[in-house]
């Protein structure tokens, strides 16, 4: 385990006790679905933006925590020079480990695919499936892959997505 990796049971105590504050850097579809109850919710790709008036350490360890514990590892990396010389753990295993130790959630169930993961898996699926017949004689499926490649770069540049928009509406997702 890194330096920087503690147990979800040792991140549980810390935070019991106040000695630490958490900040979950899933993205807020992740969270809403289901968190641990001391978590504020700061998506990883706004963290920097949010920290700096968050006021941070200030005596206290700051534990960062995601699904799996990549993106937390990837925030501590991140926020280690920026928290004002405050102590930056992430929880080994994330959101998964802390509910393998048996220890609270607030929203129950586990949640299903998040709305990342399925923007991910139809864009992903429909460029393959578009660059197969674009090779198969069909060139203006080339094109269309390309649209799906340029909505993908808008969506990740203005944070807004259609196809996002459209699966949260869907019955599996609510």
């Amino acid at each position: 385990m890194a330096s920087n990796q503690i147990s979800p049971e040792q991140a549980h105590a810390w935070l019991q006790s106040g000695e630490a504050q958490l900040i979950d850097v899933r993205e807020a579809e992740e969270f809403r679905a289901g968190h641990i109850a001391y978590a504020a919710s700061v998506p990883l790709a706004q963290l920097v933006a949010t920290v700096d008036g968050m006021g941070l350490g200030q005596g206290r360890k700051i534990i960062f925590q995601c699904q799996k514990g990549s993106r937390g590892g990837q925030a501590c990396a991140t926020m280690a020079a920026r928290a004002g010389g405050a102590e930056v753990y992430n929880i080994a295993g994330g959101l998964e480990a802390w509910r393998a130790a048996g220890l609270p959630v607030v929203g129950g169930k586990a949640a299903s695919v998040s709305i990342f993961r399925q923007v991910q898996m139809i864009v992903g699926g429909m460029v393959a499936a578009l660059v197969v017949l674009g090779f198969a004689g069909m060139t203006v499926a080339f094109a269309l892959a390309g649209l799906m490649g340029l909505a993908l770069a808008v969506a990740g540049a203005t944070g807004w997505c259609g196809l996002a928009l459209l699966l949260n509406r869907m019955p599996w997702n609510r």
